[in-house]
């Protein structure tokens, strides 16, 4: 499962990657250190190699996570029924899972740090939605006792 990581903190980004790992995704994961990067990485890729997960941090400096949204709004049409988001965020302020719901790509709201759960519940949603032809098989990484 391609993923993207946007967050302006590296040790935001590292503890979600090592996170993400643990819960078993082998693909790639591409960290970014800004929103702007992403999106450059992002659209030339678009449609040939979309992610299928971004986490995507709320509050950036020069391009924030809502100026993503708003800077991908355009070219969103190869991502529908593909990508999820899902905002990373420190604040508890509900008009954050409100101005989501306006986003057609944002899947939810998750408070930080990112963790086993917000994964676990990430990917439950992906595999409900995306019809099972399209699914990609998860080998979760063994961890001792289990």
């Amino acid at each position: 499962m391609l993923t993207y990581l946007i967050d302006d903190d590296a040790v935001s980004l590292f503890v979600a990657e090592q996170t993400l790992r643990l819960e078993g995704f082998l693909a790639p994961i591409i960290p970014f250190m800004g929103a702007e990067e992403a999106l450059a990485y992002l659209l030339p890729r678009i449609v040939s190699d979309p992610p299928e997960f971004i986490f995507l941090d709320l509050n950036m400096p020069v391009m924030d996570g809502w100026g993503f949204l708003e800077a991908l709004t355009p070219h969103a049409a190869p991502l529908k029924g593909w990508c999820r988001i899902y905002l990373l965020t420190s604040s508890l302020a509900l008009v954050d899972t409100e101005k989501a719901r306006g986003h057609a790509l944002v899947q939810g709201v998750i408070h930080k740090p990112l963790d086993e759960d917000a994964i676990r519940a990430a990917v439950q949603e992906r595999n409900r939605a995306v019809p099972a032809a399209a699914r990609k098989i998860i080998t979760p990484i063994g961890r001792g006792g289990a």
